[in-house]
C-alpha cells in the first residue's frame, strides 16, 4: 500500500512521529516538498532526532529514503544531516537517493531571503526561516535555478551560473544596496559539493516506478502543512511549495493511480509558527500554559509557536483539498487538565456566518472563530493503550472532530514517543 502523509493545519503538526511508525512497515519512504525549513522531531528510546530534508524513515536500519525533484535542497544542511545521523550510529550508504532534478539552495538564496524579509515593513514580512527556500523556489520558477544534474558538466555549469550572477548582482546592488557575490567564490563552492552529491543522485521518478512495479509499499512524507500551501494556504503568509497532497505527485514524479491511501495529521489543538491570520489563537495566559506543556517551540528555528483551540473550518478545508481518508491526532495529551475545550466549528466574517476558510487574507484576519465548548478531563493519558483507556470526555472530543471534518481518526498519540501510541 502506497501512503501520503499530509499535514493538515500550519505544519508542526507531529508528522515526523507518524511518519516514523508507518516506516516501519513501508519499504521506501519519499520526502517530495520543501527544503530545511522543515523539522521533522522523533524521540526514539531516549534519544531525540530532528530531521530537515532526510525522511523520517531513516532511523530504520533497511528502509530506503528519496529526496525528491518537489524538495530544494541545501548542499551545507543536507552534509550535516548525513554526519549528525552518522556519529549515532545511522548509516545511509545504499539507501539513500537524491532525484538529480532536485534543485540545490545557494548562499546567495540565504542572502536574498535575509535581505528581503529585512526590506519588508512590519506587519508585512512574512516570517520565513530566512534558509533561501522562496528565492530558490523563484529561481525555479523563473527557470534560472541550478539543479544536481547540473553539477555533471562544469563547463555548462559555469555558462549558467554566470548569467545567474550577474542578474543577482543586479538586484542585490540595485535595489538592497548590497555587495555583489563573487562568481569564482560561487563557482568554487560548485566543485567543492559535486562529487558528493553527485554520488547520491539518480532518477528517482523510474525509481519509485519500479518500486511500484516490484510492489514494494512507498510512504510519502510532506513538510509544513496544507494551510501553508503556496496555492491552497493562507497566501501570501504561506511556504514556496505545494503542501498538499498534488505536491506529492508532481514533486516526487509518482502517478496518481499509485496511491491508496492519504492520511492528514493534526494536533489536538492548533499552533502557527510566523506571521499570518489565526482566528482560534489562545489569549496570553492560556498559550504559555500550552506552549510549555506540548514544548512548542520550533525544531527548525527555535521559535515559540502561536497555539490555539482546535479549527474545524480549516481542518474540513484539508480534508477537502486532500481527499483525506483518515486522520491522526497528535498531542492529546497536552489537553489534560483543562476543565474546558473549544472547538471552532464556523467563522464569522463581515457580519456573517460561514464555515468555509475566507481566501482573501484580510477576511481571514477579521474572521471571528464560532465556539462549540466540550467538557475536558483531569487524568493522565500518556500510559492509554487503547481507545476505551481513555477518559470518556476525550473520546467525545475526538469523536466530535471526526463528525465536523467527516473523516475517521485512526491514530491517537498521548505522548512523544512510539510506543505512546493509540492505533483505531
Amino acid at each position: 500500500m502506497n501512503c501520503i502523509l499530509i499535514g493538515a493545519q500550519w505544519g508542526d503538526e507531529g508528522k515526523g512521529k507518524v511518519i516514523d511508525i508507518l516506516a516501519a512497515k513501508s519499504d521506501v519512504v519519499v520526502r517530495y516538498q520543501g527544503g530545511p525549513n522543515a523539522g521533522h522531531t522523533i524521540k526514539v528510546k531516549g534519544r531525540k532526532f530532528v530531521l530537515h530534508l532526510i525522511p523520517s524513515g531513516v532511523l530504520y536500519p533497511k528502509k530506503v529514503c528519496v529526496i525528491g525533484n518537489g524538495v530544494v535542497i541545501d548542499p551545507e544542511s543536507l552534509f550535516e544531516e548525513i554526519e549528525m545521523l552518522d556519529r549515532n550510529g545511522i548509516r545511509i550508504r545504499n539507501r539513500f537517493f537524491i532525484s538529480d532534478q532536485a534543485h540545490l539552495i545557494f548562499p546567495y538564496h540565504r542572502l536574498m531571503d535575509q535581505l528581503r524579509e529585512a526590506s519588508l515593513k512590519k506587519g508585512k514580512a512574512i516570517g520565513t526561516t530566512k534558509r533561501g527556500i522562496g528565492p530558490c523556489y523563484a529561481d525555479k520558477m523563473a527557470r534560472v535555478g541550478i539543479r544536481i544534474c547540473d553539477l555533471r558538466s562544469m563547463d555548462y555549469l559555469r555558462q549558467r551560473l554566470s548569467d545567474v550572477v550577474k542578474d543577482r548582482n543586479a538586484v542585490l546592488t540595485k535595489v538592497y544596496g548590497h555587495r555583489p557575490i563573487s562568481f569564482a567564490k560561487t563557482f568554487a563552492y560548485c566543485q567543492k559539493i559535486r562529487g558528493r552529491l553527485l554520488k547520491l543522485a539518480i532518477d528517482t521518478p523510474r525509481y519509485l516506478y519500479d518500486a511500484v512495479r516490484a510492489r514494494k509499499k512507498i510512504l510519502f512524507e510532506g513538510a509544513q502543512g496544507t494551510l501553508l500551501d503556496v496555492d491552497h494556504g493562507t497566501y501570501p503568509f504561506v511556504t514556496s511549495s505545494n503542501a498538499t497532497v498534488g505536491g506529492a505527485i508532481t514533486g516526487s514524479g509518482i502517478a496518481p493511480t499509485f496511491i491508496d491511501r492519504i492520511i492528514g495529521v493534526v494536533k489536538a489543538y492548533t499552533t502557527r509558527v510566523g506571521e499570518g491570520p489565526f482566528p482560534t489563537q489562545f489569549p496570553p495566559d492560556l498559550m504559555e500554559i500550552v506552549q510549555k506543556k506540548g514544548e512548542e517551540f520550533g525544531s527548525t528555528t527555535g521559535r515559540a509557536r502561536r497555539c490555539g483551540w482546535f479549527d474545524a473550518v480549516i481542518a474540513e478545508h484539508a480534508v477537502r483539498i486532500n481527499g483525506l481518508d483518515e486522520m491522526a491526532i497528535m498531542k492529546l495529551d497536552v489537553l489534560s487538565g483543562m476543565k474546558e475545550l473549544k472547538i471552532a466549528i464556523a467563522y464569522k466574517v463581515n457580519g456573517k456566518m460561514t464555515r468555509d476558510y475566507p481566501h482573501a487574507v484580510n477576511e481571514f484576519s477579521s474572521a471571528k472563530p464560532v465556539y462549540e465548548t466540550l467538557p475536558g478531563w483531569d487524568e493522565d493519558i500518556t500510559g492509554c493503550k487503547k481507545w476505551n483507556d481513555l477518559p470518556s470526555n476525550a473520546r467525545r472530543y475526538l469523536k466530535r472532530i471526526e463528525q465536523l471534518t467527516g473523516t475517521p481518526i485512526k491514530i491517537v498519540s498521548v505522548g512523544s514517543q512510539r510506543h505512546q501510541t493509540i492505533f483505531l
